[in-house]
């Protein structure tokens, strides 16, 4: 048999790592999954979105890339909303969509699966997005988009391949792997400019983003060697294991982590957005002197007034480790290993019996297995915070705020590496949007333990609603018996009613090392002693 665009795929991916590869079969697609069906390993989901989701989820678990294959058209459309999250967090996906034949591109005919400007859309929802015009430059464009995909930063890249040209003879031939980019040198000038604001300083906090995701050693020794209050951003998390004694967490808008930052006299901030969920609407208090650390410039000053270093994390904070920027005043370091026991310790008092579905899962599973969580009320409150990280690549969570995508994060996750557990946390509304899904999960049979938190709707807004003195509204949801569904679909099923029941049942679930579902029945289990309401500001009614 010729070769075709379906062999030259799947060279492209073996050479950038990836052997798993998710998405939807069409008409518009057959030659690229047959071939990665036959020489790698193609898990059909159920829902274009969901392909990417899951190619998210595996790309954050292996720090590589993920692959998702979709049809033109509605296909391709049907994956936009999940390349925004992965556009939003940097993620390094490569998306490879169908297209009509190339004949046919812009005629506007109406021909099946054609779409106006399907480009101008991906565009809008990528990193970067280009077409394969002709087959002979195929492999340009696929491996141009890989190195697209993982540069820093990167994000998704989406690739349309019209049909006829994915069926094309290709002279398939292996090529060096991406380099990986050695990281944006800091300047000399820059670097003695941020010792200069820094060195001295009695009581400095590190704000550490998604940025140090591959610096976690090197934020670690400056850290130790100054004596810095550690807090990170719900992206930041893991990359310093959250056991270490300055690593107070995702807790900088708490009382407690507002109250350090007043009396904090610098701020080096790294890798990080400052989003408005973790500031308060950039209320949060942030000490004059603040130095901030990353890749875009464009990110320098953006939220917060700061002077810039535009460089690489790791090659910023090596370099100020080198230099010396003295030592913090021992009760200031002392103050930020009490801060990080106390913002714990009323976070619990808050949650009452729920931080021991905390406990339990961390204890039911290894250091470095996976906690893919959705938007939900668990995942919201004590999910990005209490449930402990030790790395960054254990931390998958949609960052850009979408419900609904933690299923299909989590699966990808799970099949990044089948030697150790993953946990899903997700909610009865978020799991509906995907439903769907539950049925890879079952035909893929991952180690994953589904655990969903079942409030019989969307929680979160119905604290939010009560809590603005309201009348509930669209929040209330018909709910399946899970025990029923996992049934019919032959999956194992626990149901979680109590506290007490938490750690055991967790337990078994990860030991039978194929997919669970896990239902904590909140009805049963008891409600948390503060509700929880979602971080964001509303107008006033008079106002809005």
């Amino acid at each position: 048999m010729k070769s075709n665009g379906g062999d030259l795929l799947v060279q492209v991916l073996r050479e950038a790592g990836v052997d798993t590869v998710f998405g939807v079969v069409s008409v518009h697609n057959q030659p690229l999954v047959q071939a990665v069906s036959r020489d790698l390993r193609f898990v059909p989901v159920r829902h274009e979105a969901s392909a990417v989701n899951a190619a998210d989820g595996y790309a954050r678990a292996t720090g590589g890339l993920g692959c998702a294959l979709t049809s033109t058209g509605t296909g391709a459309g049907n994956a936009a909303g999940a390349l925004i999250e992965s556009l939003s967090s940097g993620t390094s996906v490569l998306h490879v969509t169908g297209n009509i034949e190339s004949r046919y591109l812009g005629s506007g005919r109406g021909f099946i699966h054609e779409t106006k400007d399907q480009l101008g859309m991906l565009t809008a929802v990528s990193h970067h997005a280009e077409t394969i015009v002709d087959a002979d430059g195929a492999g340009k464009v696929l491996r141009a988009g890989v190195a697209r995909a993982l540069e820093r930063p990167g994000g998704p890249v989406s690739i349309e391949w019209p049909i006829d040209l994915q069926y094309s003879a290709q002279v398939v031939e292996p090529a060096a792997a991406p380099e990986p980019e050695a990281g944006t040198a800091p300047s000399d000038a820059a670097i003695a400019g941020a010792v200069e604001a820094l060195r001295g300083a009695r009581r400095p906090v590190i704000w550490a983003g998604g940025g140090v995701a591959r610096a976690g050693a090197e934020l670690a020794g400056l850290v130790e060697s100054w004596g810095a209050a550690l807090l990170t951003s719900n992206s930041g998390r893991g990359a310093v294991p959250e056991d270490h004694e300055l690593c107070i967490g995702n807790y900088g808008n708490s009382p407690l982590g507002r109250e350090l930052l007043a009396d904090a006299d610098v701020l080096l901030s790294i890798g990080t957005h400052f989003r408005s969920n973790e500031t308060g609407d950039y209320a949060m208090p942030v000490p004059t002197v603040h130095v901030q650390v990353d890749l875009d410039e464009a990110a320098i000053g953006r939220v917060y007034p700061a002077t810039g270093v535009v460089g690489d994390a790791a090659a910023v904070l090596t370099a100020l480790t080198a230099a010396g920027l003295g030592a913090a005043d021992p009760a200031w370091t002392e103050r930020a290993r009490s801060t990080r026991d106390e913002v714990r310790a009323r976070q619990r008092a808050g949650l009452g019996p729920h931080a021991l579905l905390a406990d339990a899962i961390r204890a039911s599973v290894p250091r470095d297995a996976v906690v893919a969580r959705d938007v939900t009320i668990a995942s919201s409150s004590w999910g990005n915070r209490l449930l402990p990280m030790y790395d960054p690549r254990s931390n998958i969570f949609p960052r850009g705020g979408g419900i609904g995508q933690g299923l299909g994060m989590a699966i990808g996750a799970a099949l990044a590496d089948e030697t150790r557990p993953t946990v899903g946390m997700v909610g009865d509304g978020g799991l509906a949007v995907h439903f769907g899904e539950l049925m890879t999960m079952a035909q893929e049979q991952p180690w994953l333990v589904l655990v969903v938190f079942n409030d019989r709707g969307y929680g979160v807004l119905r604290n939010m609603q009560q809590g603005l003195g309201q009348s509930t509204y669209a929040v209330d949801l018909a709910t399946p018996s899970f025990e029923m569904l996992s049934a019919a679909l032959g999956l194992e099923y626990r149901c979680i009613a109590t506290s007490e029941q938490a750690g055991p049942i967790l337990r078994e679930a990860v030991d039978l090392r194929r997919p669970v579902i896990v239902e904590v029945d909140l009805a049963s289990y008891g409600e948390m002693p503060a509700p929880f309401t979602p971080p964001v500001s509303v107008p006033d009614a008079e106002e809005a």
